[in-house]
């Protein structure tokens, strides 16, 4: 199954086609730009640490936009493998983590609230629970992708959320949206699942 958020759909595809299609007869495969997009996200951490909010919340969306170029191109180019797909989700979970943390230490250096880690390892936890809760309903239930199920605090609408809390040097309270938004996501989407016994067994 795949889905795109609604972020991705009118944002993030408008510009990760095009640029899949100038790399289409280059020697560049899908698994190099999902190694790229992640050394981006690298850098991006590191700006935030270091106090580059601007640059920093510029390059999440940068992030967000060029890690739609590799399935792009793998479906040009036909090299669409299990192994890519693996490496796309485990690299962006890692991307998550170092830009929320990055996030999470410019609140600690530069906003004077309280327990920024706390806020940043919530906004993280829950991150991850929106990302494990679709795999494990793709995986597990004959459902098919939808706006009302997984259009909710989708990473894509998370990036570009922590990009303009970024920009206006709000990481901290960026995380708390962030926390509240995907825990929020995953408590619908359990709440759907269960009042509409989709793919259940009735206990």
């Amino acid at each position: 199954m795949s889905y795109d958020g609604y972020v991705s759909r009118y944002l993030n595809r408008p510009l990760s086609r095009p640029a899949a299609r100038a790399l289409r007869g280059t020697p560049v495969t899908p698994n190099s730009v999902t190694v790229f997009t992640l050394v981006l996200a690298v850098a991006t951490g590191a700006m935030l640490a270091a106090g580059w909010h601007i640059a920093g919340g510029i390059a999440i969306q940068a992030v967000s936009v060029i890690d739609g170029v590799d399935g792009e191109l793998a479906r040009l180019k036909d090299m669409s493998s299990k192994f890519g797909h693996i490496l796309d989700a485990v690299t962006d979970r890692y991307a998550d983590a170092i830009i929320l943390g990055g996030m999470g230490v410019y609140a600690a250096r530069f906003e004077d609230l309280p327990r920024p880690e706390v806020i940043a390892m919530l906004a993280l936890a829950g991150a991850l629970s929106v990302s494990y809760s679709r795999a494990r309903i793709e995986a597990s239930l004959q459902v098919e992708p939808s706006d009302g199920l997984f259009g909710l605090a989708s990473r894509d609408v998370r990036s570009l959320v922590a990009a303009i809390g970024a920009v206006l040097g709000q990481c901290y309270w960026t995380l708390v949206v962030l926390a509240v938004m995907s825990f929020l996501t995953v408590a619908w989407r359990l709440l759907y699942m269960r009042v509409r016994r989709v793919g259940m067994t009735p206990y």
